[in-house]
C-alpha cells in the first residue's frame, strides 16, 4: 500500500530549504487557494485554471515557486541513488542529455553528473525566486516585461528533473510507494503549462508515453 505524502517525501529530504510565501500578501492568498483547490478533489485539469479577477503573473508565480518546492522535495527523497557513478551524465535514458549553461559559471553548454546538475539547477533557480526584480513581493511593485520568459526556462528545467527521476529513479520511488505521489505532482505539472502555454510540447517528449499514460 502506498505511504501518505508526509511519510513518503520527508521534509528533512528537501534538496533545497523550501521557498515560502508571507503570509498577508495577495500571493500567500493565492497559494492558499491553489492549496486548498488541490486537497478538495477537484479534477486538476480545473485546479488549475486562473481564478476570476485574479493576475495571471501572479498565478504563475505562485505556481512556478510551489513546483519548485515539491521538485526540490522529490529529487531530495531519491539523490542518495544518484551519485556520479550511476548518473555520470544529467540524460534521460540514452537519447536525451542536458548539459548545463548559466551564462556566468558555465558559458557553453557543459556535460555534468546528474547530481551536479542538479545542485546548479536549484542554486539557478533559488536566485531567480529571490531575486525581488524578477519575483517581486511588495505590493504595487510590477513584474518585469521578461517575467514569463524567465518562468518558462524555469518550468522547462524542471521537466528535467522529472525526465531523470521517472528514466533512471523510478525504481526506487516505487520501492518507497511513492510512485501516486509523483505522478500526482507531474499531472499538476504538466496540466498548468498546458493551460499557459509555457513550454514547447516538442520538449516534452523524453515523457510522452508516460504522459499519455498518466494525464489522458
Amino acid at each position: 500500500m502506498a505511504l501518505c505524502l508526509g511519510q513518503v517525501f520527508s521534509k528533512d529530504k528537501t534538496f533545497r530549504p523550501r521557498k515560502r510565501f508571507e503570509p498577508g500578501t495577495q500571493r500567500f492568498e493565492l497559494y492558499k487557494k491553489a492549496q486548498a483547490s488541490l486537497k478538495s478533489g477537484l479534477d486538476l485539469r480545473k485546479v488549475v485554471q486562473l481564478p476570476e479577477g485574479e493576475s495571471i503573473n501572479d498565478w504563475i508565480a505562485v505556481h512556478v515557486v510551489d513546483f519548485f518546492n515539491r521538485i526540490n522535495l522529490i529529487y531530495g527523497t531519491v539523490s542518495e541513488y544518484c551519485t556520479e557513478r550511476t548518473c555520470p551524465i544529467m540524460s534521460g535514458g540514452l537519447r536525451y542529455e542536458y548539459r548545463w549553461q548559466d551564462g556566468h559559471g558555465y558559458k557553453k553548454p557543459t556535460k555534468l553528473p546528474a547530481l551536479k546538475y542538479m545542485n546548479l539547477l536549484m542554486d539557478w533557480i533559488e536566485s531567480l525566486i529571490n531575486n525581488e526584480d524578477i519575483f517581486p513581493t511588495r505590493v504595487g511593485v510590477p513584474f518585469p516585461k521578461n517575467f514569463q520568459q524567465v518562468c518558462k526556462k524555469i518550468l522547462s528545467r524542471l521537466f528535467r528533473v522529472f525526465v531523470h527521476v521517472y528514466i533512471h529513479h523510478f525504481d526506487s520511488v516505487c520501492s518507497m510507494g511513492a510512485e501516486a505521489h509523483i505522478n500526482t505532482c507531474y499531472k499538476h505539472y504538466y496540466y498548468f503549462i498546458s493551460e499557459f502555454n509555457l513550454i514547447d510540447h516538442s520538449e516534452l517528449q523524453p515523457l510522452k508515453e508516460m504522459t499519455e499514460k498518466i494525464c489522458n
